[in-house]
C-alpha cells in the first residue's frame, strides 16, 4: 500500500491522528480490571475514584488515548462502561478507547462518547465482524483489526494478512474507510 492513510480520532475538543509519520501513540490501559485487583474491587462497590486517577496520571505521564474497560464478572457491562466513559470524559481531554467484546456495553459507551472514538477491537471471526463493523460504521468510530479468526492466530504472514484484507473488504461493505482500521 503506497498511500498515506489518517486515522483520526477525537474527544470532543483533541484530535489524535496516527499515519506514517506518527505511527505510534501512547495508549494509557490501566482503567481495566482485568489483572488489577484494586480497580476490579473499587468497581465491585461503586467506586470510581481509581478510575477517575488512573485517567488523570495516564494523560499527565503522556497518554494521548484512554482505552476504558469495564470487564467486572457479574456487572451489567454496559451501564458500568457508560458509567466510566462519562467519569473519564469529564477528567480527561484526550480520545477514548473502548475496550469490551460485549457488544451491548461496546453500543452503550459509543453512543455516550463525545468524539470519534476507537474500538478495541474487531477479528476476522464471524460473530466479530457482525457485532462489532455495524456499530464502527453507526458512530462512525476507528476500530483496532487483530489477524485472527476462526481458527485462532494464524501461523504465516501471509495468514495474517489474509485476515486483514477480510477486515478491511467486510468493513468496506459497510462504507467503513480503510483509514479507520488500525
Amino acid at each position: 500500500m503506497t498511500e498515506n492513510l489518517t486515522t483520526i480520532l477525537s474527544s470532543k475538543t483533541k484530535t489524535v491522528e496516527i499515519n506514517r509519520a506518527n505511527p505510534t501513540v501512547i495508549i494509557g490501559e490501566r482503567i481495566n480490571p482485568t489483572g488489577r485487583k484494586k480497580v476490579l474491587a473499587a468497581l465491585q462497590v461503586g467506586d470510581f475514584d481509581i478510575v477517575r486517577q488512573d485517567a488523570i496520571d495516564q494523560v499527565a505521564a503522556g497518554a494521548l488515548v484512554l482505552d476504558v474497560n469495564a470487564g467486572v464478572p457479574g456487572a451489567d457491562e454496559a451501564a458500568l462502561m457508560k458509567q466510566m466513559m462519562g467519569i473519564v470524559m469529564e477528567v480527561t481531554d484526550v480520545p477514548l478507547c473502548i475496550d469490551t467484546a460485549d457488544p451491548e456495553a461496546l453500543e452503550a459507551a459509543l453512543s455516550v462518547y463525545e468524539g470519534k472514538a476507537l474500538v478495541n477491537s474487531v477479528n476476522g471471526e464471524e460473530r466479530s465482524l457482525e457485532a462489532v463493523l455495524p456499530l464502527v460504521k453507526k458512530y462512525n468510530a476507528a476500530v483496532i483489526g487483530l489477524c485472527m479468526d476462526d481458527s485462532g492466530i494464524p501461523e504465516t504472514p501471509a495468514q495474517r494478512l489474509a485476515v486483514a484484507d477480510k477486515i478491511i473488504e467486510r468493513a468496506a461493505k459497510l462504507g467503513i474507510p480503510t483509514e479507520d482500521i488500525v
